[in-house]
């Protein structure tokens, strides 16, 4: 059968209601002035959509804003997202913690929660459970139920596919695949979208970060390992099943020659150095406090990182690279040593960044994940405050 291309009625109220969901949960207030700009609908196809929406529980109007009663007329209708229409949780599952966070429809983060496991190796149903446990925790903190959760995204230290699945090529991979879509779906009927951790990392960073609008972008997540997540012309890229900025190739790259992080090799070079064990951040530290060696491991960082980075920018010449991850917090003092090495390796030098959002970089973007799922589903969605 052809296809004519046309958009269909209810195609057409998904995208419009997708639309202004999307201005109001960046603008505190949004009115049908500013709604027409923002969208390209008439007034009257954005007061039905938002009619629509205050049906549904997702916005609310407020009393007319009389103060600028100057203007001649009816005053303004104004909109705003409804606070209590429900909640997001971002996941962070990694292979020796993990942790939930739960967020309004804005984004704002409101309560976290982290749990650890025994050991990396444990079985699926345990890793399952220690995951709901956090879940639970961070909601009972939020003060929210079960039922108000819209959506959840699980960042996984292992490649997904497009369509959810854990690529299990290798036995450190397959510890993430564990059911877990289909265990909290039956435990609390939720919606669960599984990613890569470093993809969140990067949909975190262009959202909250030093990346923000950059529509080429790549994210190092380089604290115990290293892994890219890879934004080309404003979209986040997958590959095949979902390997696309799995570092594996760098075992091949000279003077880098394997995918550990920073913090390994600052443990590792500076304990070879001095035979004293010092955790990474205390590697910077001594740096900054003058200690020759840690100076010394600083420098050879800098300069692998640089041979890093610059395999991405031949690769794929990104607009900006940003370290994130635990270790950003210290990374900053590598960035100036990163730029010297980097014309060196390639005639496409990015910028280079370090995240500020430490840490925390996955759940960000897990939440943003969640977000993205909401208000393209939000007329799929039945609110708690709506359920019979």
């Amino acid at each position: 059968m052809r296809h004519t291309g046309a958009p269909s009625p209810r195609l057409l109220r998904r995208l419009n209601a997708n639309a202004v969901l999307s201005y109001l949960r960046a603008a505190d207030v949004g009115t049908g002035s500013d709604l027409m700009a923002w969208t390209g609908l008439t007034r009257a196809s954005v007061i039905a959509v938002c009619e629509d929406l205050i049906q549904r529980g997702w916005i609310r109007e407020l009393e007319a804003d009389r103060q600028s009663g100057q203007q001649k007329g009816r005053p303004a209708r104004r909109f705003e997202l409804n606070p209590r229409a429900g909640v997001v949780l971002g996941i962070d599952i990694g292979a020796a913690t993990t942790t939930a966070a739960v967020a309004d429809l804005r984004g704002n983060i409101i309560a976290r929660a982290s749990r650890s496991f025994r050991i990396p190796e444990i079985p699926a149903a345990e890793r399952i459970e220690i995951v709901d446990q956090a879940c639970r925790a961070a909601l009972a903190e939020a003060g929210a139920a079960s039922g108000d959760v819209l959506a959840v995204s699980a960042g996984l230290a292992a490649p997904v596919d497009r369509a959810g699945n854990v690529l299990v090529t290798r036995p450190f991979w397959r510890l993430f695949d564990v059911g877990l879509r289909a265990a909290l779906k039956d435990l609390h009927g939720w919606t669960v979208l599984l990613e890569n951790d470093a993809n969140l990392a990067a949909l975190g960073e262009r959202w909250r970060g030093t990346g923000s609008g950059v529509d080429d972008l790549v994210v190092l997540l380089a604290s115990e390992r290293i892994g890219a997540g890879i934004i080309e012309s404003g979209r986040l890229l997958h590959g095949l099943s979902g390997a696309a900025g799995e570092m594996g190739y760098l075992d091949l790259v000279e003077g880098v020659g394997s995918s550990a992080g920073m913090a390994v090799l600052a443990r590792e070079w500076y304990l070879a150095a001095t035979g004293r064990p010092l955790e990474a951040p205390e590697v910077f530290a001594a740096a900054a406090g003058g200690d020759p060696a840690a100076a010394a491991v600083l420098g050879r960082l800098a300069e692998r990182m640089a041979r890093v980075v610059a395999s991405l920018a031949v690769l794929l010449n990104p607009e900006q690279v940003v370290i994130g991850g635990a270790v950003a917090g210290s990374a900053g003092a590598l960035v100036p040593g990163i730029a010297a090495w980097l014309p060196r390796f390639t005639a496409t030098v990015p910028r280079v960044t370090v995240s500020p959002l430490g840490d925390a970089i996955v759940t960000i973007g897990a939440v943003r994940h969640a977000l993205d799922f909401v208000e393209a589903n939000a007329l799929d969605l039945v609110l708690a405050a709506r359920r019979s």
